[in-house]
């Protein structure tokens, strides 16, 4: 790959961004938004917090390690079962700051609205923000509001920034995964893909299918009451939990690549152990979709050490967002960087990332 010749004496030259324009592919969790990380914003801002490109940045603050993370939501369409881009928004961020094992405590919201949306489906969308923030238990503490012309947006995006603490000595993070983990799912995946699709293209399948959009900072609380098994500065070296992610964009396929990338390891996955409803398996079927590329907005991945496993996945059940929670493979030393899945009927299928995605405007 060629490189672009620094203006700047002494500096690191620039990869070439190959793309003259911005597709809808970009935003899709797949490798044309890893190139864009990469190639664009990187070699811009890169630094030690930033370049661990977890969901979230882990700050130390005075005597606190403060979690901080952001996140924009354009969803189409703005209401659809089982949620709507308020809810939505408020708890993409706080699972944002849940995947590092952060307490979620503050959110600041900006809103760009379109001319011409209708009041009383603003109202709907605050109002289901308001329930959200409480059921999560945040505030809401600033924000602002901006208005485009008609024709220039598409009647609401919500960009939604949170703070948390981290409260347990811990370190979780995409680059912790070790041969020998056991990967953890808390549930049954492509549910909110899947509910979008549906209300977006006005199709009706047998069974109905709802987003499963949930905060999960409870549900990693549970799982994190086990003490780490060794210490090291004052932060866990080896804890029982060592990666944490929501598969939103991009799926639990595109989720487990990003870790064994950054981890440099291999997975193997079992596919009649991952959990799909049957009418979303149906529905992926109809329209030619894999689950373990579609979005989910309640959901985790979990990397567990292998001695930690089943005590882990015990406290996952006892919580209402984990009582699906199912062991779906193991983190392997052979073939690092790749995810492969051992079929139903005895073969072995390699799961790459997608160029593009699937769904787009999924979240």
């Amino acid at each position: 790959m060629s490189e672009a010749v620094s203006p700047v004496f002494g500096s690191c030259p620039l990869p070439i961004f190959e793309h003259k324009q911005i597709v809808l592919g970009h935003g899709s969790g797949g490798k044309l938004t890893a190139e864009l990380i990469e190639k664009v914003f990187l070699p811009a801002f890169a630094n030690p917090v930033l370049n661990k490109l977890d969901d979230q940045a882990v700050v130390q603050v005075g005597g606190s390690r403060l979690a901080f993370t952001t996140d924009s939501f354009v969803v189409t369409p703005i209401f659809f079962p089982g949620g709507d881009i308020g809810r939505l928004a408020v708890n993409g961020t706080v699972n944002d700051l849940a995947m590092s094992g952060a307490r979620p405590l503050y959110l600041s919201t900006a809103f760009i609205l379109e001319e011409g949306l209708l009041a009383e489906e603003l109202q709907r969308i605050v109002e289901s923000m308001r329930d959200a923030a409480i059921d999560a238990g945040v505030q809401l503490v600033t924000g602002d509001t901006k208005v485009v012309n008609r024709g220039k947006g598409d009647k609401v995006f919500i960009t939604t920034t949170g703070i948390g603490i981290v409260e347990k000595p811990i370190a979780i993070s995409a680059d912790r995964a070790r041969p020998g983990d056991k990967i953890i799912v808390s549930g049954y995946i492509g549910d909110h893909g899947m509910a979008i699709m549906s209300q977006r293209e006005n199709l009706e399948f047998e069974g109905a299918i709802e987003s499963d959009c949930a905060p999960l900072h409870g549900l990693v609380a549970a799982m994190l009451d086990a003490e780490p098994e060794s210490l090291g500065n004052g932060i866990a070296t080896s804890g029982p939990v060592h990666c944490l992610r929501d598969p939103t964009r991009g799926g639990v396929a595109t989720t487990l690549n990003e870790i064994a990338g950054r981890s440099h390891v291999g997975m193997t996955l079992v596919e009649n152990a991952i959990p799909v409803r049957e009418t979303v398996k149906g529905a992926c079927e109809i329209l030619g979709l894999d689950a373990l590329y579609v979005a989910n907005e309640g959901k985790l991945v979990a990397i567990v050490s292998r001695d930690s496993a089943e005590q882990v996945l015990r406290r996952m059940r006892q919580h209402p967002l984990g009582a699906d929670a199912a062991i779906v493979g193991e983190v392997v030393a052979e073939h690092p960087g790749m995810v492969l899945m051992k079929t139903e009927i005895g073969g072995t299928r390699v799961l790459d990332v997608m160029f593009g995605e699937q769904l787009p405007r999924i979240c």
